[in-house]
């Protein structure tokens, strides 16, 4: 088991001008993580090989794996020619991550925002097939290179652990797997012990966050809060102090027999890199305790 960070964790500070990807790398060599999961927003990666290479090297010196890559995508489009662009993309960016000697994706196949409506099982259905063909491409193109993809329980439509593994029974190679997310489960309104008890045995990667919850009729005011598919209300946390039981996440991926990489994700209100630093501290504390 390998505890390390996404750099999604520390896009506050990206952001503001206060780090870059390189510092990223640094930074959680210094805070004792093993590996660094590459989220690029905030920076790009795909257009730019001068700082791609950087990034290789520099993890390498120091000795930081980078373990996965995440990239938005959406293979729901309106007609043949986008759909054929859209595959044509994510090309490019596995075609990145071989030059990078990343081993791992993560590519989503939808729209992460959709409207309420475009969430339902019929909508879904409707889509299958686009968004299995679209994966499919991309898990036999990444073949290849000895890359494993793989669709995290990520955005509205395919958040819930049945609809995760719809797809990846469709899609049906074996080198497409799920990332799983023990917190993304909530905004689809699933528990989290539920959701990876039953997608577990599929995963790959597993990304531990915490988030805090109220109910729809306890609207907390303001803050970073979010809604729920079915309008409750979730705010990011500091892994191990929010209300999913993290406890009993690690004894059950422990128990599993996982052994891989474990990434933390920060998206709270606190400092981002006290956020990371505690949220990996108490990971690696939870899971020796298990």
């Amino acid at each position: 088991m390998k505890i390390g960070l996404s750099t999604y964790s520390l896009l506050t500070a990206i952001r503001a001008g206060e780090m870059d990807v390189l510092d990223v790398v640094q930074w959680i060599a210094d805070n004792g993580g093993e590996h660094m999961e590459i989220v690029p927003y905030g920076f790009t990666l795909v257009d730019n090989y001068e700082l791609a290479d950087s990034v290789r090297d520099k993890a390498k010196a120091l000795g930081i794996e980078l373990s996965n890559y995440s990239m938005p995508t959406n293979f729901i489009q309106p007609d043949e020619e986008a759909f054929e662009a859209e595959v044509a993309r994510v090309k490019t960016h596995v075609d990145l991550l071989h030059r990078m000697g990343i081993k791992h994706m993560r590519h989503d196949v939808s729209a992460f925002t959709v409207p309420v409506e475009e969430t339902t099982i019929e909508y879904f259905e409707k889509h299958l097939a686009e968004m299995v063909e679209g994966s499919r491409r991309i898990a036999d193109y990444a073949a290849q290179f000895g890359i494993t993809t793989t669709i995290e329980n990520h955005g509205w439509l395919v958040q819930a652990s049945d609809r995760v593994q719809r797809v990846l029974h469709e899609v049906n190679c074996p080198n497409f797997k799920t990332t799983l997310d023990i917190g993304n489960f909530m905004c689809v309104d699933e528990a989290s012990l539920v959701g990876v008890q039953k997608n577990l045995p599929y995963a790959s990667l597993v990304h531990f966050k915490d988030f805090y919850f109220r109910p729809s009729y306890h609207d907390p005011g303001a803050g970073k809060w979010f809604k729920t598919v079915n309008g409750n209300f979730l705010r990011g946390a500091i892994v191990g102090q929010g209300d999913i039981n993290i406890r009993e996440v690690v004894k059950l991926v422990k128990q599993s027999g996982y052994d891989g990489y474990i990434t933390v994700e920060f998206e709270g209100m606190e400092d981002c890199r006290e956020g990371s630093k505690i949220g990996m501290d108490n990971l690696r504390r939870f899971w020796d305790e298990a």
